[in-house]
């Protein structure tokens, strides 16, 4: 989707995009998923634990489901998520309250862009499917990296496109299909779910991203792949 000047900054648009579906979000995510979105956000919860973090930032956290899944794991650790769209926090503070989690994870509203947050406040931060909804995705993980301690590990999952048969040519026509239909049935959003397809065939995956993330300031930088190229999970590091 391309960003009209005339309806405000890509930035503008994404909150009010989110702000929209944000009653809708968690069922259509893992609905039009099929689940697998919580595989793949319990690997790179793997991996954050590994590095036995004390503070935690996750970026873009929308309705908390990262730092939910997170928190379970490691009972100690302080979280604080950040997210453009009030709507999409207000769900996430029902879900941590009623979980009894509220003194362990703490949702602000505020733009990934300019991070209200001291330097070196963190040990790692993590990011979902946010990254390509910044209106600079090298601003904004420069912005991580300030707020990271020496050493801190920086954690990003979000969507790729697949590259081989018949993989690629399913996905295609399921995104620009299948998903934007469902999507508009059941979030009654008319270009939320045109949106999503079209961000992820225009944003840099794979190594186009490393060389975003190396452009930021990151070190030790590195990419797996999930479920024959859907999803990526990516790894920096500030040294």
């Amino acid at each position: 989707m391309n960003i009209d000047p005339n309806q405000g900054s890509k930035t503008q648009r994404v909150e009010a995009m989110f702000n929209d579906i944000a009653p809708k979000y968690d069922f259509l995510n893992h609905f039009l998923s099929l689940g697998i979105d919580r595989i793949w956000r319990r690997k790179v919860i793997r991996m954050i634990i590994a590095e036995k973090p004390n503070d935690v930032l996750d970026i873009a956290t929308g309705t908390a489901d990262l730092a939910l899944m997170l928190v379970k794991k490691l009972p100690e650790v302080r979280i604080t998520g950040i997210d453009l769209a009030e709507n999409m926090l207000e769900v996430g503070r029902t879900k941590v309250n009623k979980l009894n989690y509220s003194n362990q994870i703490s949702l602000k509203h505020g733009d990934s862009l300019s991070l209200p947050f001291a330097d070196e406040s963190f040990d790692s931060a993590m990011v979902a499917f946010g990254v390509r909804n910044f209106e600079d995705p090298v601003k904004g993980m420069s912005e991580t990296l300030r707020v990271l301690r020496k050493n801190g590990k920086y954690f990003v999952l979000e969507f790729s496109m697949p590259r081989r048969f018949p993989m690629a040519q399913l996905y295609r026509f399921y995104f620009r299909a299948i998903l934007p239909l469902i999507g508009r049935m059941v979030s009654g959003h008319r270009k939320a779910y045109t949106y999503l397809p079209e961000s992820v065939r225009t944003f840099p995956d794979g190594n186009g991203f490393i060389t975003m993330m190396e452009k930021a300031g990151f070190s030790h930088c590195r990419f797996k792949t999930l479920s024959f190229g859907i999803a990526t999970i990516y790894e920096g590091t500030k040294v």
